[in-house]
């Protein structure tokens, strides 16, 4: 399948459903990191997700993947119980999953050759995928030779390349400096126009969180909430003066007072956060 297939056969699954969702996460004793969350995201809908630091948006993500199961509630995709990872959901994490000992190529193609793919095929798709990312005179460079952001690209080709319904991103632009990261921003918005994956990304930036998405949703302290989900009303593409409008700034504010508002109240609740003791699973 070319890019422009993929493009143009734009699934419109990718419905993300979360019912009362709770998480506990093991150690000597168990602690709720997530309680009763609720939402809904649309196929094709770009939601970021922000908060005070440890209050479950990267647990929350990983739940979505697949890569641990809730303690309660029910999460699905297209209606389906997500019971593990799947090819339906791509994951790019803040620091790259690249394969170090494989070339910019091979990582892009990777996921084809394990879906057994031809060769040749595979290796076609994967070029088409570097350009589309701007990397087409990088394919036989390793990770160790590329950027920061240059990995970052490898790695949401990789992603892409394997047509999911839905793309997972914790931080992906968080260890980028301002220029690149501000690139990256809008690369993903170019992809995300063409393909339309439903996105869920994790950012602690409100300035990224509001340019990129169609809702916010705010998490209070740990244990993790949604306290309340914004609507970003703001006109699509976005200019890059967007963020000096007042629009973008009365949704900056209103977003910035709720996250100081949950620092705030965990730290008047101590440093540890409320536990749960449960008894440890053999």
């Amino acid at each position: 399948m070319s890019i422009a297939t993929q493009a143009q056969s734009g699934s419109k699954a990718g419905r993300i459903e979360l019912r009362d969702i709770a998480i506990h996460l093991p150690g000597k004793v168990r602690f709720e990191a997530v309680r009763q969350v609720s939402t809904t995201i649309a196929a094709g809908e770009f939601v970021s997700i922000i908060g005070p630091s440890g209050c479950g948006k990267s647990t929350l993500l990983n739940a979505v993947a697949g890569y641990l199961q809730p303690s309660g509630g029910s999460l699905s995709v297209d209606g389906e119980p997500v019971g593990g990872p799947g090819p339906d959901r791509g994951m790019v994490f803040q620091h790259n999953s690249l394969l170090p000992w494989r070339s910019a190529l091979d990582n892009v193609a990777f996921g084809l050759k394990m879906r057994g793919v031809a060769r040749a095929e595979r290796l076609e798709r994967a070029r088409e995928f570097l350009e589309l990312v701007g990397l087409r005179g990088f394919a036989d460079r390793y990770p160790a030779q590329l950027s920061g952001g240059m990995q970052q690209r490898v790695e949401i080709a990789r992603v892409l390349i394997n047509n999911p319904r839905v793309v997972l991103m914790d931080e992906p632009f968080g260890a980028l400096d301002a220029q690149t990261r501000e690139r990256m921003q809008q690369l993903l918005l170019d992809i995300w126009g063409r393909f339309r994956p439903t996105v869920l990304f994790v950012t602690h930036d409100i300035d990224e969180a509001l340019i990129l998405s169609d809702r916010v949703l705010v998490m209070t302290h740990r244990p993790g909430r949604i306290r309340e989900e914004i609507v970003v009303d703001l006109p699509r593409p976005r200019p890059e003066d967007i963020i000096v409008s007042p629009e973008f700034i009365a949704l900056k504010k209103r977003c910035l007072a709720l996250v100081q508002d949950e620092v705030r109240q965990s730290l008047i609740g101590g440093l540890e956060a409320p536990r749960i003791e449960l008894p440890v699973e053999a």
